[in-house]
């Protein structure tokens, strides 16, 4: 295929930054050449970020980016710099921040920034349209308003510098807190939770709404500690009314980014990685509360889909699917009446239709995006039996889907959020059993070890098969997770070991050894406007939150003290963020709840290998224990033993189990009639 135009992404890997390397506009990749000929012609930098599965990403460059007199006004007036916020977090967390500061609200993606040559952002703000409307002025006026204002407002322009960069050091340099650490901190988060709950369709707020995970955990380990029976509830709720919208890929499992309404109804249709792995486990705490058929569904047909459509041959899992097809967001998932009964005969689909909401004047655009809001609430028989006579109609109906134009992919392999989703499909395998789960998660792991982590450094991402760019935290503390979740699945102490020596890279290179806490980048990356600090989650949980839980769980697998110490002087650096947006902190108060009520550590003395002890193992997962650390001693490991299960034998030939919390232990027990009230 022949372009009219080509510039320097042409070069990159990222399939984001891929996309636009055939704009007019004279884009540069993030680097030294843009910023040094930025310098050279003092011209302002125009940095736009975001991502391959963004709609609105995509919506701007069809408007804006490869219109020819738009690109002449930024080509002329400003050094153009595309960056991936998935390759990049630490640009994209850095100028994020700086636009709120100018929106005074959040930010998002498209993300468009201006700066200085020195890189410090004096205005901003996400999507622009061509024209003015939504309130939002047209993108060329506003690339000349910004042109004349560098040009002879020079005054305004330092004094907005100067704003954003307070503002910079004061979110991304948080300091310790000398405050008691207690449970009344998660309390006074879940009040908040409560206030924000909407009681009627579930989640928080109004639209849009996003699954975000964490929140709900902390709802679940709340209701745990407490018996406070409406935070089970509204956890619940919500993930039912989640898993009944059209936020949900009611044929190919899996689920949506997040919906433009307060139904879940009307997703904007980008299927990401990320979100997928999370929803993975907190469906699973619901299984393990209620038995719920439709939330252990909900995680086999997600998993089904990340198997299908998210896995490298080699085994590592890829980011992203666009919500667009054939250049329409959600083409490829929506649905007619006359489609639906051509497929499976009047009498069925007309029955199809009705239970997912198939209307002849449907619910997005003229069609039909498929739900069960109006089934949500059916009790579980009428489910099971919804299940019965529909589930070969979904399969008929996916198989027809499958031959539509899909979404492209965004083949781009980020070493944490794997870590993310192996975490998810290894807690799969030890609730439901599945073992071609530990089989899928396995193979990533080995995928990982090989090809992100070389000579003691970790890579953000792998292309081609070898690694591109410095790991980040997230990555860091990620991908320790999972190796510490394949222990507890395995029982493998080359996972454990593997752990420890990626905690004590990620110490040696992000740890603040003044104040506690782990900076995002490391201390050999290049030098930004500011090295940030944060506690607060995204779409993913922070990386200083995760890295504090593997401090926890290394502290009980190994004895070792120090990562008990590291993990309070974290706390304490975060202790305030927790104070002030305990939404924002939700995997932080996770991680504070397990290090306060201390982990249950279940000891377990029996053959790995036998069915009696594997039976075992998979009933003690398919309890809701949100604090706990399981160890098996067999004779393959005797002698690396953490010290908790030193000294503890069994009884006979059947498998035994000893409970101990708080730095006492139960009596051994075989029978899982003696053992589940210890748990």
């Amino acid at each position: 295929m022949l372009y009219e135009y080509t510039n320097r992404l042409i070069n990159e890997t990222s399939p984001y930054l891929l996309q636009h390397s055939h704009n007019p506009v004279d884009w540069y990749p993030w680097g030294e050449e843009a910023l040094t000929r930025a310098k050279a012609e003092n011209k302002p930098i125009l940095l736009s970020i975001g991502y391959f599965a963004c709609h609105w990403c995509h919506v701007m460059e069809r408007e804006s980016f490869e219109n020819i007199e738009t690109a002449t006004l930024m080509n002329n007036n400003f050094i153009n710099i595309k960056v991936d916020c998935e390759e990049r977090p630490d640009l994209d967390d850095i100028y994020q921040k700086s636009i709120q500061a100018f929106l005074g609200r959040g930010g998002g993606w498209p993300l468009t920034a201006f700066l200085t040559p020195e890189q410090e952002p004096f205005y901003g703000g996400t999507y622009f349209p061509p024209i003015p409307q939504y309130k939002l002025p047209a993108f060329p006026d506003l690339l000349v308003g910004i042109a004349e204002a560098y040009r002879d407002k020079k005054t305004d322009i330092r004094e907005n510098v100067q704003q954003v960069m307070a503002e910079l050091r004061r979110t991304g340099t948080p300091q310790p807190s000398e405050k008691h650490l207690d449970t009344g901190i998660i309390d006074d988060a879940i009040k908040g939770f409560i206030s924000l709950y909407e009681s009627v369709d579930g989640g928080f707020g109004t639209g849009p709404k996003f699954p975000t995970a964490q929140p709900f955990h902390l709802l679940l380990r709340h209701h745990h500690r407490t018996g406070t029976t409406s935070s089970l509830d509204i956890a619940l709720h919500s993930l039912r009314k989640i898993s009944a919208g059209g936020i949900y890929d009611h044929l190919g499992g899996g689920f949506h980014r997040y919906s433009v309404d307060s139904k879940w109804l009307i997703p904007h249709f980008e299927k990401m990685l990320y979100d997928n792995a999370q929803l993975i486990r907190i469906y699973l705490d619901g299984w393990r509360l209620t038995q719920t058929i439709r939330f252990r569904q909900v995680v086999e047909e997600t998993i089904e889909y990340v198997r299908r459509e998210m896995i490298s041959p080699e085994g590592g899992f890829y980011t992203a699917q666009d919500a667009d097809s054939e250049g329409v967001e959600g083409k490829h998932f929506v649905w007619t009446p006359k489609e639906i009964n051509a497929i499976l005969g009047l009498k069925l689909g007309t029955e199809m239709c009705r239970i997912y909401d198939v209307t002849e004047t449907g619910n997005f655009e003229g069609t039909s995006i498929l739900n069960r809001i109006a089934s949500s609430d059916f009790s579980e028989s009428e489910m099971i039996r919804i299940e019965e006579l529909l589930a070969p109609a979904r399969k008929q109906l996916h198989e027809t889907r499958e031959t539509r134009i899909k979404p492209q992919r965004d083949d781009k392999i980020i070493t944490g959020l794997n870590g993310l989703m192996i975490s998810g499909v290894l807690d799969a395998y030890q609730t439901l059993g599945d073992s071609s789960y530990l089989t899928l998660a396995e193979n990533a792991l080995n995928f990982l070890l090989a090809k992100a982590y070389k000579g003691g450094h970790l890579y953000r991402t792998i292309t081609n098969g070898e690694g591109k760019l410095n790991g980040y935290l997230d990555d860091y503390a990620f991908l320790t997770a999972a190796f510490l979740d394949a222990y507890e699945a395995t029982f493998n102490n080359t996972y454990v070991e593997v752990a420890q020596e990626l905690t004590s890279v990620m110490i040696e290179q992000f740890w603040d050894s003044q104040t506690g806490g782990c900076f995002f980048t490391t201390n050999n990356h290049e030098t930004l406007i500011h090295r940030m600090k944060s506690g607060n989650d995204g779409p993913i949980p922070s990386g200083n939150a995760i890295a504090v839980m593997n401090f926890i769980r290394l502290s009980t697998l190994t004895g070792k003290q120090i990562y008990h110490d590291r993990a309070e002087k974290t706390f304490k650096v975060f202790r305030s963020e927790m104070d002030d947006n305990g939404y924002g902190s939700a995997a932080m108060l996770n991680a504070l709840d397990f290090y306060l009520e201390k982990p249950k550590e279940i000891v377990v003395i029996g053959n790995r290998m036998s069915s009696a002890t594997k039976a075992l193992l998979t009933r003690i997962q398919s309890v809701y224990i949100p604090n706990k650390v399981v160890i098996l001693v067999d004779d393959k490991n005797s002698s690396t033993l953490p010290p908790i299960a030193q000294g503890k034998n069994a009884l006979g030939e059947k498998p035994t189990v000893y409970v101990c919390h708080n730095f006492t232990c139960s009596k051994p027990v075989t029978s899982w009639t003696d053992l589940k009230p210890l748990l």
